[in-house]
This record gives C-alpha cells, structure tokens and sequence, in this order.
C-alpha cells in the first residue's frame, strides 16, 4: 500500500492535486481513477473532442494529451529519482508542449488508448516500488520531491483536469 506522503515530501503548490486524491492506497486510486475516466472519455467522440469552452483555451483533445504528456513527465521523475539519479530535473511549460504535439490531429480514440496504456505503465511501476524507494528525494522544478509524492500528483492531476472536462467542456 502506497500511502499518502507528508506535506515535507512536496511544494506546496501540489498540495491543490494530491488532496483530491481518495482513500489510501496511490495504486488502488491510478486503477480506480482508470475505471471511471476512460468509459467517461469513451463516450465524448471524435467530434466533440476537438471542442473549446473559449477562445485561446485547450480542445478536449489537448487536454487529455496534456495528461499523457505530464504523467509520463511526473514518472520520468519518478524512475530516476527511485534508481538514485541525482540529477536535478528541469520543470516543463505545458503550453508549448500541447502546441508542439498536434494532438487535435490525432484520432480521438489513439489518444484514448495511449492514455489507457500509459496510466497501466505507471501503475506497474509503482506497485513494483519499495518503501526506500518511495521516499527517495529528487529535485525537479527547484523543489525537492519524493517519489511517492509524483505518484500522487499524477493522480490529483488527472482528478482536477477530468473536473475541468465535466464543469467547462461537457
């Protein structure tokens, strides 16, 4: 069981995701999370997934290639983190990101898939974690970080932008 970390293991600023995220254990929520997210992005469509609340903001698309993009970023950390790499890592502006990645013009249902499989990826890789491991500091963005921290922050990140689809775009 992978329980939440401690307000020491994290910058403040992530305290807004990782309080989103239930119960207590980080892999039973990425599975769960799993459950309920992908029959809800299933059922938007392609059409419906190139569409924007307002002008200047993201397409249903790029919102979830967001989400791809920034779990494979938080687990990149993660993994170097948990095998001792002490490199201190650089933070990432997700605008450039989602504007290089062209993902409006990916089929709706690949960016369903990539995100199924990558959420499965992360999940392996957590549950094959040992406590040391999920306790080990690394520098990412000029913050210190755990690598149990990561994990829920790829969870509370997926809860607050999944929220963001169901207030704003549908």
């Amino acid at each position: 069981m992978i329980t939440p970390p401690d307000a020491t293991e994290y910058q403040s600023y992530y305290g807004r995701y990782i309080s989103l995220v239930p119960g207590p254990d980080l892999t039973r929520a990425l599975d769960h999370q799993s459950t309920l997210s992908l029959p809800f992005l299933r059922a938007i469509g392609e059409a419906k997934s190139l569409y924007r609340y307002a002008s200047g903001k993201w397409s249903i698309k790029e919102v979830l290639g967001h989400l791809i993009d920034a779990e494979r970023i938080f687990t990149c950390r993660a993994l170097r983190f948990a095998r001792r790499d002490p490199t201190p890592l650089p933070g990432f502006d997700q605008d450039p990101y989602v504007a290089a990645a062209h993902f409006d013009s990916n089929p709706w249902d690949d960016l369903i898939a990539e995100f199924e499989h990558v959420r499965r990826s992360t999940i392996l890789f957590f549950r094959a974690l040992s406590p040391d491991d999920l306790l080990r500091f690394g520098t990412a963005s000029q913050n210190a970080v755990t690598v149990r921290a990561l994990g829920y922050i790829i969870a509370g990140h997926e809860l607050h932008h999944m929220a963001i689809l169901r207030d704003r775009y549908l």
